[in-house]
């Protein structure tokens, strides 16, 4: 019996929050720790979405601060699951910062998430396979079996020798 197939779009999630005093550090900046807060929550959101289940995260990818998020902003997080494995699902977000008076927008980070469902024990549970629908979709479909295979081989869950994804980036 195949598994369920859903598509990227069915978990798309949009987050809005705006930047307040309590939020921000001594520069009147957002502090890097409420934004991954924020995107903690919002990829979950879309990987239950997905899965209809209850979902912990399992792993998050590097998140850089290349641009600030001010006092006042208007931050739009959005998120959807790029593929599945077995109870795995990859959530790709995207951050942009809006000035809402000058009407200026920047992209501020972006990130994966992993999440896994889990069942009302705390067990793995399998989820729905994605179908990808646009071009931006496969891509980061396609990509994602790299970055999990990435991130294993760091966690030391998986041999570099074996993961067959990334023998062409590393010459393994």
């Amino acid at each position: 019996m195949s598994k369920k197939k859903k598509h990227c779009r069915e978990s798309f999630v949009t987050m809005t929050e705006m930047v307040l005093p309590n939020d921000t550090n001594t520069l009147n900046n957002l502090m890097g720790g409420r934004l991954m807060h924020w995107m903690d929550i919002v990829s979950a959101i879309a990987a239950q979405r997905h899965s209809n289940r209850i979902v912990v995260t399992a792993s998050v990818d590097n998140i850089s601060f290349s641009k600030a998020i001010q006092l006042g902003n208007v931050v739009t997080l959005n998120a959807f699951v790029t593929r599945a494995f077995n109870s795995s699902m990859e959530v790709y977000i995207e951050v942009t910062a809006e000035d809402v008076p000058s009407g200026r927008k920047i992209e501020t980070n972006k990130a994966f998430f992993t999440f896994v469902a889990v069942d009302q024990m705390g067990k793995p549970i399998d989820v729905p396979e994605i179908e990808p629908e646009t071009a931006e979709e496969q891509e980061l479909y396609e990509g994602a079996l790299r970055r999990r295979q990435l991130r294993l081989v760091l966690g030391k869950r998986m041999k570099p020798e074996d993961a067959n994804e990334l023998k062409s980036i590393f010459k393994l």
